[in-house]
């Protein structure tokens, strides 16, 4: 994997003032922590300088060496990443510092391919998750994880279990969790109930005939004993 340079100014002021106004000045506030770090080291970073660096083949996973104004260039990794929730633009970022000789883990995107048999049969193609966690060493995180999904039918699914075998990657989450399915459409489901009911409603007109039929035999034996008694 390759390695993305990413310059960063020391000594910023913390707040949410301070935070507005690094914004409006096309800065992202940002901090840095972890292995040699003693404290959490606050820093501003240029947002399209960010940008270009979260939008390597690497995508989020990308190695950024950090070269902090005035003092050491980090290898860190972006960990916690706060976007805006309508405006595209990063708000605050979290970088962990990383060792390449030591795994990490890492949140990797799955790529389905192919189109299920279930879904050429009318199914609906249900992904349950989009990545995965995975353990590994930070040079060779994957960009993605490929899951052939062509031979799924209706009713069938994927699990972590199914997901390719990686030489360095280490599945890290339950086997058994769902990848993906491929489910019945809502409206063949809704169906079934709406026929039970018709077939509930005919058995009932059926079963009520005898009842009709014994009331007017007993009827008949009324009138005849009242006859008799005449």
């Amino acid at each position: 994997m390759s390695q993305v340079s990413l310059r960063a100014l020391a000594g910023r002021e913390t707040g949410s003032r301070q935070s507005r106004r690094l914004r409006r000045d096309g800065l992202v506030p940002a901090i840095v922590y972890g292995g040699d770090v003693v404290q959490p080291v606050a820093i501003a970073v240029d947002s399209h300088d960010l940008a270009v660096a979260l939008h390597t083949e690497a995508g989020t996973n990308a190695i950024i060496n950090l070269e902090i104004e005035g003092g050491d260039t980090l290898t860190t990794m972006a960990r916690v990443i706060e976007r805006h929730p309508f405006r595209n633009e990063y708000r605050h970022v979290d970088f962990v510092t990383i060792d390449l000789s030591e795994k990490t883990i890492a949140e990797v995107a799955i790529d389905f391919q192919g189109t299920p048999a279930g879904v050429k049969e009318g199914g609906v193609f249900s992904p349950r998750r989009t990545h995965v966690l995975v353990e590994v060493l930070p040079t060779e995180i994957p960009p993605s994880i490929p899951l052939d999904v062509s031979e799924v039918e209706i009713g069938g699914s994927l699990r972590i279990e199914d997901l390719p075998k990686i030489e360095g990657v280490e599945y890290t989450e339950e086997p058994e969790g769902v990848v993906m399915s491929v489910t019945v459409p809502a409206a063949e489901i809704e169906e079934e109930p709406e026929e039970l009911e018709e077939d509930l409603l005919l058995e009932g007109e059926e079963g009520e005939e005898p009842v009709e039929g014994e009331a007017a035999e007993d009827a008949e034996g009324e009138q005849e004993a009242e006859r008799d008694t005449e």
